[in-house]
């Protein structure tokens, strides 16, 4: 009974976290490049009471065993990199990624960060840069005067100025991949790090034969989650919670039953 109500306890903490992933992903509905994430969980240490294939005789052995389970526990909380709706916009600096990779991203502190939020803008010098001012890796500078701005599927960003009919071109955007982006380290702001379980980056020119995904101007790549798909979850982490709260009560009401078997 005390394991049974270790065990359930487990189970209520689990769903608890599930719930945060599901309120995470549910705030976040909204926002452009935000991937979900999805809470796995995992069974804790098992009491051997009679071990599978012990000895039962001199020539047999025990079939199954008895073992108790002693709860669960989250074990991950993975990104899911399904890509999300498209949503015009007309902003010639918004672009989306049709299939894989991640636009880089140069931090102030000189890092590289990679995210699939296409929406740049221009700050003063003309350099194209994020919401929070920070430039696309490598730097694209567009002049003031540049007029008709235009980024090709491959990642060629061009433009044309009044009085000439020829464009110009301000430079390449390239992408990231990874050969496991669900071991990417969120930072917030839709941003990621490489880490040891990502591995190190890829980079090339998009539109390739490697496997990088293609450009598309005007576009933004709207948030993975599906809210359908969240409140159902929802109601069945809660279902799960009030579950494991019927089981406390239940251990409970037994173990104060044998204490007071004697009275």
């Amino acid at each position: 009974m005390i394991r049974a109500l270790y065990s359930a306890g487990s189970g209520m903490s689990a769903q608890q976290m599930n719930i945060d992933t599901i309120a995470h992903n549910l705030a976040n509905a909204n926002t452009a490049g935000f991937k979900m994430r999805r809470t796995q969980f995992q069974d804790l240490l098992y009491q051997s009471v009679l071990q599978p294939g012990a000895a039962a005789g001199s020539q047999t052995v025990v079939p199954s065993g008895l073992q108790i389970g002693l709860g669960t526990r989250p074990s991950a909380n993975s990104v899911v990199f399904s890509q999300g709706n498209f949503q015009q916009t007309d902003n010639p600096l918004d672009v989306v990624i049709q299939g894989k990779g991640f636009f880089q991203i140069r931090r102030p502190s000189g890092e590289i960060a990679y995210t699939r939020a296409g929406g740049f803008q221009m700050d003063r010098d003309g350099n194209v840069v994020t919401g929070n001012g920070d430039p696309l890796e490598p730097q694209i500078t567009i002049p003031s005067t540049a007029q008709n701005i235009s980024i090709a599927a491959d990642g060629t960003v061009s433009y044309t100025v009044q009085g000439q009919t020829a464009s110009q071109t301000a430079g390449q955007i390239q992408l990231a991949t990874f050969t496991n982006p669900g071991g990417l380290n969120s930072i917030g702001n839709g941003l990621f790090l490489p880490t040891d379980a990502s591995g190190d980056p890829t980079v090339g020119n998009p539109g390739g034969q490697d496997g990088w995904g293609s450009l598309q101007q005007g576009y933004l790549e709207a948030s993975n989650v599906s809210i359908v798909e969240e409140f159902i979850n929802m109601i069945v982490s809660q279902r799960a919670y009030e579950a494991n709260t019927k089981v406390v009560k239940a251990a409970d009401d037994m173990y104060q039953q044998v204490n007071n078997v004697t009275r």
